[in-house]
């Protein structure tokens, strides 16, 4: 009888058993579709059971408790990673376990156009709730991260590579501003480097260059043509007569209106260049990998001039006298 009740009991407790390990098996896997939302903030510090609470009361998790026993059976080992999460219903408990174990936090879209200044990927990274005002500005005057390309470099102007990255919430500055330099590091390789010796250029009047470019036009098949006139008129000493410079220094100085007035053209500043011959200073904006491309690869024309078209397009010259007939001809219709 004895022996009987045990194997009674003993049969008892592993049916039970059984029967406890195939519910938690069935909450795992069972899917789950929430009226709540699909980013979820896990705090530092907080414990399973904590988080597990947390998710319940945003209706990521219908019940708790498999989640508790699931993690203390499976994942004890494993810290719960703190940050935003994004769960994509139909939700399963064992899918959330796994990416909080693994830390497969959310990364939020950051797109930073070609042509912004540095203070202008400042303000959009502010807009966008990356940074705080001003945290960004000690960061890009870190010049170590690009000291051992440009000696020159006052900051990272130029450097800050155009592109979309994927960055968690409260980013700092400072990988932000690493990630976008060596994107432009693994962008400009050693092929580009042995271009820019060829024709007899550092990384910085490419940079500086290409930045001229990428402000000059919005065409990507005319920036070879403007690469051209630059490097033409730079060969023989001419000046380049580059509007945007002298936008860059109004902008710089907080004098700039908006509009380009003929007075400008005489504005005293190192980056005018129709003041001053060569190359500005320093990069205007930070350029993409087409504008880059141009200033190192110039198309074969022999063209010194480019005048707008008035449609975002330009109309190019070999000649004083070519030039003035197209500025005769598209100018009024600006006026």
């Amino acid at each position: 009888m004895f022996l009987k009740a045990i194997k009674t009991a003993l049969t008892a407790a592993v049916l039970t058993l059984f029967v406890f390990a195939a519910w938690i098996i069935r909450e795992l896997y069972r899917p789950f579709i929430p009226p709540g939302p699909e980013i979820v903030r896990i705090e530092k510090g907080k414990g399973v059971e904590a988080i597990a609470r947390d998710l319940q009361k945003e209706k990521i998790l219908r019940l708790r408790r498999p989640f508790v026993w699931s993690y203390q059976l499976f994942f004890s080992r494993e810290t719960l990673k703190a940050g935003e999460y994004q769960f994509v219903p139909p939700l399963r408990p064992k899918k959330i376990l796994l990416d909080l174990a693994q830390g497969k936090i959310y990364l939020h879209l950051l797109t930073i156009p070609e042509g912004l200044t540095g203070r202008e990927i400042s303000g959009l990274l502010r807009e966008q709730d990356f940074l705080a005002e001003n945290s960004f500005h000690e960061a890009f005057l870190d010049k170590s991260h690009i000291s051992s390309w440009d000696v020159e470099a006052r900051d990272l102007e130029g450097y800050l590579f155009p592109d979309t990255y994927h960055f968690p919430r409260n980013t700092t500055a400072d990988t932000i501003v690493e990630t976008m330099v060596g994107e432009f590091k693994k962008t400009f390789g050693d092929d580009w480097k042995r271009r820019a010796q060829e024709i007899r250029m550092t990384v910085r009047d490419i940079v500086i260059l290409a930045s001229l470019i990428e402000k000059e036009t919005a065409v990507p098949e005319e920036r070879k043509l403007v690469s051209a006139v630059f490097h033409n008129r730079l060969r023989i000493g001419m000046k380049l007569d580059c509007d945007p410079t002298i936008i860059y220094a109004l902008k710089q100085d907080g004098t700039y209106r908006g509009r380009l007035l003929k007075k400008d053209l005489d504005y005293p500043s190192r980056y005018n260049t129709y003041l001053h011959a060569g190359l500005p200073p320093g990069p205007i904006c930070n350029p993409g990998k087409v504008s880059l491309e141009a200033a190192l690869f110039p198309s074969r024309d022999n063209y010194l001039y480019f005048v707008s078209r008035n449609d975002g397009s330009h109309h190019f010259s070999a000649t004083f006298l070519e030039h003035q007939r197209a500025v005769e001809k598209y100018r009024p219709a600006k006026n």
